[in-house]
C-alpha cells in the first residue's frame, strides 16, 4: 500500500498541517490510514488526542531512527495508506523513511529562503535513490499561499523549480484559519463549526483537491506515466 512521506529540513514549512489534511481527507473517503508521527514535537499525536479523529485513522508515535523502516513496512500491511510526518531536519531517520516512500512531498512556503531548504530536501531524496538503487518520486508542495494572489516571488520560485525539472503540485495549500482550527479543536475540517471558523467550505475544497492530486500522482507513478492534471 502506498507510503507518503512529508519531508522538509526546515521547521514550519507546513508538513504536519498538510499531513493531517491528507490523512483526514483519505479517511473520510473510507480508506484506512496510518499516520506515523516522527516529529519530536509530536503535533499529530497531540491532534489525535482530541475528539473527532476519523475511526479509520491511526496515529503512531515514539518512532525512532532504528524502528522507522519496520514501522512503515508493518503499517503498509495494515492500512490502505501510510503517511509519515518527519522531523524538520536532515537526518538518518528522514533518509530511511524516504527510502520506503511511494511519494515524498516537500512542503515549502513561497519565499526564496524556504525554497532553498526545499531544494535541499529534493537532493536528499536523490541521494536515497542512489543509496537504495530505486526511483523515489517526489514533488514540491507550496503552503500558506494566498487563494487570490500569486506574488512575483512565488512565480519566480516556480519558474526556477520548473527550469531545474523539479516537480511541483498544481494545487497549493492556502493560508486558512480552518487549518489552524483543527489542531486547536481536533477532528477534521468537516467537523468545524462554520459559524466560528471562517471559510470552512473553501478549506475543505482545497484539501479535497490536494488529496485528489496526491492520488493522481501515486497512480501515475505506479503506471510510469505523467501525472494527470487536477481541475
Amino acid at each position: 500500500m502506498p507510503t507518503i512521506v512529508f519531508a522538509s529540513p526546515k521547521g514550519g514549512a507546513g508538513k504536519s498541517t498538510s499531513a493531517v489534511l491528507l490523512a483526514t481527507e483519505l479517511a473520510s473517503r473510507g480508506a484506512t490510514v496510518t499516520v506515523i508521527d516522527a516529529d519530536p514535537n509530536k503535533p499529530l499525536s497531540q491532534w489525535a488526542k482530541r475528539a473527532g479523529k476519523p475511526e479509520t485513522l491511526t496515529v503512531l508515535a515514539d518512532i525512532k531512527e532504528d524502528s522507522i523502516i519496520d514501522a512503515i513496512e508493518k503499517a503498509a500491511t495494515q492500512s490502505v495508506f501510510v503517511i509519515v510526518d518527519l522531523e524538520g531536519t536532515a537526518s538518518m531517520m528522514v533518509g530511511y523513511a524516504m527510502s520506503r516512500a511511494d511519494l515524498v512531498i516537500v512542503p515549502t512556503q513561497g519565499s526564496h529562503l524556504d525554497a532553498a531548504e526545499a531544494a535541499k530536501a529534493t537532493k536528499l531524496v536523490q541521494a536515497q535513490e542512489r543509496a537504495f538503487k530505486k526511483t523515489i518520486p517526489f514533488s514540491i508542495l507550496f503552503t500558506r499561499t494566498s487563494a487570490a494572489i500569486r506574488p512575483r516571488t512565488l512565480q519566480n520560485i516556480e519558474k526556477q523549480f520548473s527550469e531545474q525539472a523539479i516537480p511541483m503540485f498544481d494545487i497549493q495549500i492556502h493560508e486558512r484559519e480552518a487549518y489552524r482550527a483543527i489542531f486547536a479543536f481536533g477532528g477534521s475540517l468537516s467537523g468545524l463549526d462554520s459559524t466560528q471558523v471562517a471559510n470552512v467550505p473553501a478549506a475543505i475544497n482545497n484539501a479535497r483537491l490536494f488529496a485528489a492530486e496526491v492520488i493522481s500522482k501515486l497512480m501515475a507513478n505506479k503506471a510510469g506515466s505523467k501525472p494527470a492534471q487536477v481541475a
